[in-house]
C-alpha cells in the first residue's frame, strides 16, 4: 500500500505541469534525438545514440514516478488548516535557543519540499519535531550535526 502524499494546491499543480511537459515536450524532443542519432550509422557505438536512450530512460521514470505520486495525492485544502498547531500547510516562526536566531518554515509534503526556499517536508527531522507543537513549545530536534533546539513562536496558514 502506497503512502498517501500531501500536496497543497500550487504543489498538486506543479506536479501536473511537470507531468504535461515531460510527456508532451520532452518525449518527443527525446523521440527526435533518437532518430537523428540513428541517422548517424551504427548505433552500437553511437555515444549519442546512447546518451539519448539514457534520457528517454530517464524521462520514462520521473513519468512513471509522478503518476504514482498523483494516485496518492491528498490535497490540502488551505481552509481547513488550523493555526493553534504545527501541521502541514502551516508557516511557522521558530527561536533558535542556541544562537538566538529567528526562523520560519513552512511545513509541506514531501515533493514539495524545498529548504532553500524555507519549505521543509513534515517527515524530514525537523518538520517530524514540529508538527503538533504550539506556541511557546522548545522542540529538540537530532540531525547529524548535533541537537538543534527551537522555541515555536508563531504559527500561521
Amino acid at each position: 500500500m502506497e503512502k498517501e502524499i500531501l500536496l497543497t494546491a500550487e504543489g498538486l499543480k506543479k506536479l501536473e505541469e511537470e507531468l504535461d511537459y515531460l510527456k508532451n515536450v520532452r518525449r518527443r524532443e527525446v523521440a527526435d534525438r533518437i532518430k537523428t542519432a540513428i541517422g548517424f550509422g551504427d548505433i552500437s557505438e553511437n555515444s549519442e545514440y546512447d546518451d539519448a536512450k539514457n534520457e528517454q530512460a530517464f524521462v520514462e521514470a520521473r513519468i512513471a514516478a509522478l503518476e504514482r505520486s498523483l494516485r496518492h495525492v491528498r490535497l490540502i485544502d488551505e481552509n481547513e488548516i488550523a493555526i493553534d498547531q504545527v501541521g502541514v500547510g502551516t508557516t511557522v516562526r521558530l527561536r533558535d535557543l542556541d544562537n538566538n536566531d529567528e526562523l520560519e518554515y513552512t511545513l509541506v509534503g514531501s515533493p514539495e519540499a524545498n529548504p532553500m526556499q524555507g519549505r521543509i517536508s513534515n517527515v524530514s527531522p525537523v518538520g517530524k519535531a514540529l508538527m503538533g507543537r504550539r506556541v511557546g513549545d522548545v522542540v529538540e530536534v537530532e540531525v547529524p550535526a548535533g541537537i538543534l533546539r527551537y522555541e515555536v513562536l508563531e504559527i500561521r496558514r
